[in-house]
């Protein structure tokens, strides 16, 4: 990013990872002209306390680029908006309004080549036993992740057909960290545990709490998409921790934080498709971005926890 002073857009700057996002941008480039776009479906105006920029109340699926924005050129869009929520299960809304909003969003990045970083995510390698690698096929257990395999078909296909215009895909893996209470249920595991911990219950997770996953911090994740804005060449990329930890040893991390002893409450897995494990492989960002995650799980728990509950930092 040759600007000290950018024009950027985030959509879906309200939710989780792009409130997150939009405020590292702010303090990054102290300069810079934000603008969020995001319809509130999975944000909340709190996750913005401090902002400073514009905002656009818009729903992405139906959004006309082009009335909105005029003539206006933007240094980079990061595309973060989407139906979030892997459990719901309606084809049709799922992939309409991911896609479709991907779509409108290219058509208006084209003809300047504005530089595109956008959210796709780790469910699409579905069941793995292994380190997930970029050139691994995609193969999606859900329509959430079948949605997010499209946009990465449609990103590709742009690119090969304009090899100049940069357009990066991030595949963020098990993200937790502030400003995602709001999601509710689809918020992240340690965020469920820690309350369930912090209120005196025994933490509930799925039997027999060997499944692993690459937790990953929110901070790390919004490092390495700043770092997007510094890409070569187009690419898709893993952005997680780099390490997969069980449900078990998550339970440890909280305790000794939590400074409580709570064995787990083991149920049973409701869900048909579920991932067991997940890990990123990093080669690939490391060489391509610089990206080096900073926080274990110990640490990014600990820091969480301080965030979540300042009366006992």
């Amino acid at each position: 990013m040759t600007s000290s002073a950018p024009n950027l857009l985030v959509t879906g700057g309200a939710g989780f990872i792009g409130s997150n996002l939009t405020l590292a941008l702010q303090e990054k480039f102290p300069g810079t002209r934000l603008t969020v776009i995001d319809d509130f479906r999975s944000g909340d105006f709190k996750n913005l306390h401090g902002y400073r920029g514009d905002f656009v109340a818009q729903n992405l699926a139906t959004l006309d680029w082009r009335q909105q924005f005029g003539d206006e050129k933007f240094d980079a869009i990061f595309h973060l908006a989407s139906i979030t929520d892997t459990t719901l299960h309606d084809q049709f809304v799922q992939v309409q309004d991911n896609v479709e909003s991907f779509r409108r969003l290219l058509s208006f990045a084209r003809p300047n080549k504005t530089r595109v970083v956008y959210a796709s995510s780790a469910s699409i390698y579905g069941p793995a036993r292994q380190a997930s690698v970029e050139t691994n096929g995609a193969a999606p257990a859900n329509i959430y992740a079948f949605s997010k395999a499209i946009m990465d078909n449609l990103a590709l296909r742009e690119t090969k057909e304009n090899p100049s215009w940069i357009i990066v895909g991030l595949r963020y893996f098990n993200v937790y960290g502030p400003r995602e209470a709001h999601k509710g249920v689809p918020a992240s595991m340690v965020y469920h545990l820690a309350q369930q911990m912090k209120a005196g219950q025994r933490p509930r997770i799925f039997k027999h709490g060997d499944q692993k996953r690459d937790f990953v911090y929110v901070k790390d994740v919004v490092e390495g998409s700043i770092l997007a804005l510094e890409a070569k060449a187009s690419g898709i990329y893993n952005l997680g921790s780099g390490q997969a930890r069980s449900f078990n040893e998550l339970v440890d991390v909280l305790n000794k934080c939590l400074g409580t002893k709570f064995q787990p409450d083991y149920i049973d897995n409701p869900h048909a498709h579920y991932q067991n494990f997940t890990e990123a492989d990093l080669d690939r960002v490391r060489s391509a971005l610089g990206y080096q995650p900073q926080f274990s799980l110990e640490r990014g728990v600990a820091d969480y926890l301080e965030w979540l509950y300042p009366d006992n930092a």
